[in-house]
């Protein structure tokens, strides 16, 4: 489905600025931040707390695994950037069931949370498979 030239992989070394799904999880927390301006002010320490951290969250486990010496290391950021991405989908649906927020905006949250998902999970298992753990 991803083929490794998908994530411009150039492990040991490479610059996370340059990854794909960094650059994608970039993507979605700029959108996720614009959502929650929409959301109902009650919910800033809730909800809008809650996305705008998990959201943050995906990018920054992959660049900071992105530095770690040994692949298995950098996996591990991975796997957290991954529940992060599936807290941030909880959270986003918790708001479509309240019906919050533009659905415009939230239908295309949840369908990149979910490319995000799917592009964590092929990387992942790309650098597990990698001889240098």
């Amino acid at each position: 489905m991803y083929d490794s030239w998908f994530f411009n992989i150039n492990f040991m070394g490479h610059n996370f600025k340059n990854l794909r799904i960094w650059q994608r999880s970039m993507d979605f927390t700029d959108l996720a931040f614009s959502y929650c301006k929409d959301l109902p002010y009650d919910e800033r320490f809730n909800l809008i707390d809650q996305i705008n951290r998990s959201s943050c969250s995906i990018p920054s486990n992959i660049a900071e695994g992105s530095g770690k010496r040994t692949k298995l290391h950098f996996a591990e950021f991975l796997t957290t950037a991954l529940t992060s991405a599936f807290e941030a989908e909880t959270q986003l649906l918790i708001c479509q069931r309240r019906n919050y927020g533009d659905l415009e905006q939230l239908n295309l949250c949840l369908s990149l949370i979910s490319e995000l998902q799917k592009m964590i999970f092929v990387f992942r298992e790309q650098i597990l498979k990698g001889d240098d753990k």
